[in-house]
């Protein structure tokens, strides 16, 4: 792999708001602090890449071209806000829903870890020197697989997730932090020390 640390970010309820099945760009909302954790990445030199699992493009909720056009309008609101992400990796499988060749079993859908995986292949990125920052506890299982660590934040699912179900989760994380700002916080002071 390569020599870049990366920070990979779910995208709904770590990036932007968790709002169930975003099937339009305008029900796409940055979280508050999002634009600025994002700019702080990009002025470190550290990789800013949203891995997001988006099996409503399986479900036949939205298209792959909706789909298309909600992550180019993540884009453009973060570059309004002067931040930019490396990259955009998206999982539209679901293992049972919907039909070929969105109904298939793959290896991007996390906890798998093949977004990362390509990812780094793509950008040069060390996933030694990488964090994955997500609401969830799979997201937290994905970061251990390419043995990056992981951060949950307690937006979206993650306070809920933390508070009443911290003792099932099947891999603790290396972090918990209130919202994606704080998780690059972390990340930076890990680097500095």
């Amino acid at each position: 792999m390569g020599s870049r640390p990366a920070v990979f970010i779910d995208r709904d309820g770590t990036l932007t708001e968790e709002v169930g099945y975003v099937n339009h760009p305008s029900r796409l909302r940055l979280l508050p602090r999002s634009a600025a954790a994002i700019r702080r990445l990009n002025q470190a030199g550290i990789a800013a890449v949203v891995v997001t699992n988006q099996a409503g493009v399986a479900r036949g909720y939205f298209s792959a071209e909706v789909l298309a056009a909600v992550n180019s309008a993540l884009v453009l609101m973060l570059k309004d806000e002067g931040a930019y992400l490396d990259g955009v990796y998206v999982c539209p499988h679901h293992p049972t829903e919907g039909a070929p060749p969105y109904r298939t079993v793959c290896d991007c859908r996390k906890p798998k870890p093949g977004l990362l995986y390509r990812a780094a292949a793509d950008h040069g990125l060390d996933l030694a020197q990488a964090t994955l920052v997500g609401d969830k506890p799979s997201d937290l299982v994905t970061a251990r697989a390419v043995g990056a660590r992981s951060v949950l934040v307690l937006t979206g699912y993650g306070l809920g997730e933390w508070e009443h179900r911290r003792t099932t989760f099947p891999v603790p994380p290396d972090h918990v932090a209130s919202d994606l700002f704080d998780a690059v916080d972390w990340v930076l002071s890990r680097c500095s020390a």
